[in-house]
């Protein structure tokens, strides 16, 4: 095969089988996969925006667990949202879902909307994910394309890298399965995160092998070079009159191009970094940025030391689930010891709970 056409509408058809063949034995078993509620595949969708599958299965549980419909979600705080969603990262995508929720509930009678177009006026809801949500949850044919069917289509059409983002998609959508564009959608994300590798693709794995124009490794658009730079934080921890350990710590400004608004220890300067204060040293990677995290232990009396910021607090350990910590924080008082057990269990509801008709069982989580 060659080109960016099948032979014939029975290689197609062929196709269309082959994938979904093996999708209906091979596809992994995943909680928003056993579920039809579309709030519970929406908040899916989001989560696995720029993130790994084995990531977000913990968070999801949380935040279902939580929030286990769209008006629990809707009538939140936004801080109780970010703690449940701190440690997964790129947390405008918890603010504009959020958001959204809000606006389904106050202006839709917490009705979501079946289809694509009405799904992208949402906020926080673009091409790919009003695509995921309308197929997946209300059976729309509507392509979708993330990186992984991208990489897929590329492969197999032979595509070069510099091909237009058009072309991908307007393949992605002649490939579909309209009878099961749901199933199909995510068969072809599922090739790409399992068999379609960016590297060492896993050819004599792959159920479409024998119409696949490239049958390995093929260029594709380059990843941007990872940066490294080096941070410093202040641990200072004291003992309450209760006897709790309290941490202190320090707020993102609001207007922040990463993480506005989250809590983490206090930032220092390089030149406040002397070695023999060092408690932890640890690896820490943000978009294309790998972090060389440097932890520096003051004593509680030695806060006037740090340098001056607006917004701190000393936080007792086993509250720190109700703030919402940035991930390296969060990963940090993990290493630490601090983040305990009991600090890390879920905060209770402040609406009561409501129980979705079609979401699927605690137990299954």
């Amino acid at each position: 095969m060659s080109g960016n056409e099948f032979r014939g509408r029975a290689q197609l058809r062929q196709f269309r089988r082959l994938l979904l063949d093996w999708f209906d034995a091979n596809a992994r078993d995943l909680p928003w996969r056993r579920t039809s509620d579309p709030y519970a595949i929406w908040v899916s969708e989001i989560m696995l925006q720029q993130t790994r599958v084995n990531a977000v299965l913990d968070h999801y549980a949380s935040f279902m667990t939580r929030f286990p419909t769209i008006e629990a979600l809707a009538h939140a705080e936004e801080p109780e949202v970010l703690a449940i969603w701190s440690g997964l990262g790129y947390y405008r995508r918890a603010r504009m879902l959020h958001k959204a929720a809000q606006v389904v509930v106050a202006e839709l009678s917490a009705q979501i909307p079946e289809d694509a177009e009405s799904l992208r006026k949402l906020p926080g809801i673009g091409e790919y994910t009003s695509a995921a949500i309308a197929s997946i949850a209300f059976g729309e044919p509507v392509a979708v394309v993330d990186g992984n069917v991208e990489r897929v289509i590329r492969r197999l059409k032979a595509m070069e890298s510099t091909s237009r983002d058009k072309t991908v998609r307007e393949t992605a959508q002649t490939l579909l399965n309209a009878d099961r564009p749901g199933d199909f959608n995510q068969a072809m994300m599922e090739l790409g995160a399992t068999i379609c590798l960016p590297k060492s693709p896993l050819c004599l794995e792959c159920p479409v092998q024998e119409l696949c124009a490239t049958r390995g490794e093929h260029p594709t658009t380059p990843r941007q070079k990872m940066q490294s730079k080096p941070v410093h934080f202040a641990l200072l921890e004291r003992k309450s009159r209760k006897g709790c350990i309290e941490i202190l710590l320090e707020q993102r400004p609001h207007n922040a191009s990463l993480m506005a608004g989250m809590w983490e220890l206090p930032h220092l300067d390089i030149a406040a970094a002397a070695p023999e204060r060092l408690v932890l040293s640890l690896r820490h990677s943000i978009t294309i940025t790998n972090y060389q995290v440097s932890i520096l232990r003051f004593a509680p009396e030695e806060e006037r030391l740090l340098p001056k910021h607006k917004t701190r607090k000393w936080t007792k350990s086993e509250a720190l689930s109700s703030l919402p910590l940035t991930g390296l924080a969060r990963k940090t008082l993990k290493r630490l010891g601090l983040f305990t057990a009991s600090s890390s269990m879920i905060p209770p509801a402040k609406t009561p709970a409501v129980t979705p008709k079609l979401l699927f069982p605690a137990s299954d989580l």
